[in-house]
């Protein structure tokens, strides 16, 4: 299990095939991922860039937590959560999750279940630049996931 934060660029898709080199082969027979990127649009208006802050140790503590409780409902062989914070343009990654396991039945809602907890529990903050050069703070996470 892998839970990262960094700052600047990261190419979600190299990330992912490096942490399942470190993997047994043949352990695992599913693996499911999912990569958010940034939106040029939010909430009607253009959207230029943005700014993800977070809590740093706190938000590691609790990507790890959201990790164990995917691990403890599913039986998963490795998770990994990489999550971007720092300045963010259009169309650049800012977060992976990917899961793997025996069968793709848990891969996927696995996946899905991080991604979802990890919008609506962990401690990041979004200030948006808009096309007019004026900025705000995003006020809303997504709502609550389900399990």
């Amino acid at each position: 299990m892998s839970v990262l934060i960094v700052e600047g660029d990261f190419d979600p898709f190299k990330a992912l095939q490096s942490h399942q080199q470190l993997l047994t082969s043949g352990q695992f027979g599913a693996c499911a991922s999912f990569v958010g990127t940034m939106r040029d649009f939010n909430e009607g208006d253009a959207v230029t860039g943005m700014t993800l802050e977070h809590y740093p140790g706190m938000t590691e503590k609790q990507l790890t937590a959201i990790a164990d409780r995917a691990h403890t409902q599913w039986n998963l062989i490795d998770t990994l959560i990489v999550h971007r914070v720092g300045e963010i343009h259009p169309s650049d990654a800012i977060v992976l999750t990917a899961v793997w396991s025996a069968h793709r039945a848990a891969a996927f809602e696995a996946c899905r279940y991080l991604m979802e907890a990890l919008k609506s529990e962990a401690p990041f903050w979004k200030k948006e630049t808009l096309a007019d050069n004026s900025t705000r703070w995003v006020e809303h996470n997504t709502p609550g996931h389900t399990t």
